[in-house]
């Protein structure tokens, strides 16, 4: 199925991502330095924070990832199927 959106729309999606890993990666600082902080406030040093960094880096990197992927990858596809179509046109005009 076609992308019938306009330019203006996929900007903004584009956008809307962007804002979404960004926000991703601000809460895993502020709550990660809050945890770290807890743990070690409370503790003889650093005993449990590292259980809930390591998974939810895991997890941002993923988030990190599929955002390139997704860009990329959907702006090369675009270029390819654009030239694709492109070359029918020009196929089908008369000489």
């Amino acid at each position: 199925m076609p992308d019938t959106s306009t330019p203006e729309e996929r900007a903004r999606r584009r956008a809307d991502e962007w804002e979404g890993l960004w926000w991703h990666v601000a809460a895993y600082l502020v709550v990660n330095a809050f945890v770290w902080g807890l743990d070690w406030i409370t503790g003889d040093g650093i005993q449990w924070a590292y259980w809930v960094t390591f998974p939810w880096l895991i997890g941002l990197l993923f988030h990190v990832a599929a955002y390139h992927i997704e860009i990329r990858g959907r702006d090369r596809k675009y270029q390819q199927f654009l030239q694709q179509e492109l070359d029918r046109e020009a196929e089908r005009q008369p000489h």
